[in-house]
């Protein structure tokens, strides 16, 4: 018997989950009757409410649509999700619709990441958040085969995970202030700019705390030499980097602007999946993983390795999600330079228990095997 049988075997007979609850497409929960030996994959509609109006250069909402997924192996359940804000270009609809094609009872081994991966893609293109919450159920339902969680199982040191950041969105001045104070147990604040008011939000934020920041033009800014000006500024205000300052199409001019900034330069809407990297490496010093982006963690790992080969910085990133996708996502981090896992801050109706951020620091739990996310209900 090869390791990987052993282990799986090992696993199944130690962990046993009578008639586990999982959820039927659009429906109500429902009860797993024993199709043992075959993944089974369920999926349910969930919408994400903000707690406050997330504001943007280029939109604001309140909401985020999202899709709750589980997949079910001899009794034990992995859990995963698709968060679709907007830009994404994913929709319930889209997600449900990619989700409803795919038979993965065809498969009996969860260890065949790559080769279910490749099924994923055959599929469909694209659907980027849609295949990642299967790969996140699957990396999930793998963890708790091997009674590991996956920062274990990459050999990865829980010591150096680092700080992440607390997202202070585009708003009112009286709000900004409030955003402020909730965000004081975090050591790093990441602000959305790209408007015309960028330096009064920083100088806001300086008025009530001197913690170091990081600033998210989402494309914001259309002049490279207006854009060279505020990385300046910037850097004389403790600003630690400036994700995506321009539009992704402008590869010259940030090119021109990292060559002269004194911030390093980070690729977030620029960048989707593994190929984007080393397109990524002649226009920025770093890339944001994002696992709705990279269709999950197993593309997400190997994006970081190469970025790392590369000479690259590697920043994790999130979207609005619940403590599924965070936790996931956070299995990762001792890979990153820096990190944005606050998806799950940012909304009022979580669904799991999940990672700790403790005094701002991300904390990894060696007691949850998976990716560390624990249902509520």
């Amino acid at each position: 018997m090869d390791r990987r049988s052993f282990l799986r075997s090992a696993a199944l007979g130690a962990v046993a989950m009578a008639s586990p609850v999982s959820f039927s497409a659009f429906g109500q929960p429902t009860r797993h009757r024993g199709r043992n030996g075959v993944l089974n994959l369920s999926f349910r509609p969930y919408e994400l409410q903000l707690k406050h109006a997330f504001n943007l250069a280029r939109s604001s909402r309140k909401t985020t649509p999202d899709v709750q997924v589980q997949i079910e192996y001899d009794g034990i359940i992995g859990y995963g999700e698709a968060s679709m804000p907007p830009y994404l270009g994913e929709s319930v609809d889209s997600v449900s619709a990619f989700l409803s094609r795919l038979d993965m009872t065809q498969f009996s081994d969860p260890f065949r990441i790559e080769e279910i991966h490749e099924y994923l893609d055959s599929v469909a293109p694209d659907n980027r958040a849609a295949k990642a919450s299967v790969d996140i159920a699957l990396h999930d339902l793998i963890g708790k085969i091997m009674g590991q969680p996956w920062y274990k199982i990459w050999g990865l040191s829980p010591e150096k995970t680092p700080y992440t950041s607390f997202t202070i969105g585009i708003d009112k001045p009286e709000v900004v202030r409030m955003k402020v104070d909730e965000a004081k147990p975090y050591k790093v604040l990441k602000v959305k700019m790209g408007l015309d008011n960028d330096k009064e939000l920083v100088e806001i934020i300086r008025s009530q705390t001197d913690v170091p920041i990081c600033v998210d033009a989402n494309q914001g800014w259309t002049d490279k030499e207006k854009a060279l000006e505020m990385c300046h500024w910037l850097s004389e205000r403790n600003c630690l980097f400036v994700e995506q300052p321009m539009d992704k199409s402008m590869i010259d001019e940030t090119a021109w602007l990292r060559e002269r900034s004194p911030l390093p330069i980070i690729a977030d809407e620029f960048l989707q999946r593994l190929p984007d990297v080393r397109r990524a490496a002649g226009a920025y010093d770093g890339i944001n993983i994002k696992l709705m982006k990279s269709t999950g963690l197993h593309e997400a790992y190997k994006m970081a390795v190469l970025a790392k080969a590369l000479g690259m910085k590697v920043m994790l990133g999130c979207m609005t999600e619940t403590s599924c996708g965070i936790s996931a996502a956070a299995q990762l981090s001792p890979m990153a330079d820096w990190a944005d896992l606050d998806g799950n801050l940012l909304i009022s109706n979580d669904l799991f228990d999940g990672v700790k951020i403790v005094d701002g620091k991300i904390a990894l739990s060696p007691d949850r095997p998976g990716i560390g996310a624990i249902p509520l209900v």
